[in-house]
């Protein structure tokens, strides 16, 4: 968890260059990536993706609502494609990456 919390880390400040693999987290923990894959699973009930997708959606909400830049920018920072991104966004948090930012702003200005 502390590779992925430092990995995480990269993209909240804009210096990860792509989204690390399953085998890229094995690599540097020394085990092999069906191992980890199936530690992760035993450990915390969820699948290494699932758990990924989630810290991905926290730093997503965050850069959303910290900084300026369009939810494009967002979507690069998080080495995505923008149209990727609001797919992605969507399939979690129900609603589109400009709703979210509109409404989280809403709700602080109330």
């Amino acid at each position: 968890m502390k590779a992925l919390d430092l990995h995480m880390a990269e993209f909240r400040a804009g210096t990860a260059d792509r989204a690390w693999g399953i085998r890229d987290f094995a690599e540097r923990l020394f085990v092999h990536p069906t191992h980890l894959s199936n530690t992760l699973q035993e450990v915390t009930g969820c699948s290494p993706c699932d758990i990924y997708e989630e810290k991905l959606m926290e730093v997503a909400r965050e850069l959303l609502l910290t900084s300026n830049e369009s939810a494009a920018e967002v979507a690069r920072q998080l080495t995505m494609d923008p149209s990727n991104f609001g797919k992605f966004f969507k399939r979690f948090e129900g609603i589109t990456p400009k709703q979210y930012r509109e409404r989280q702003t809403m709700r602080r200005s109330a």
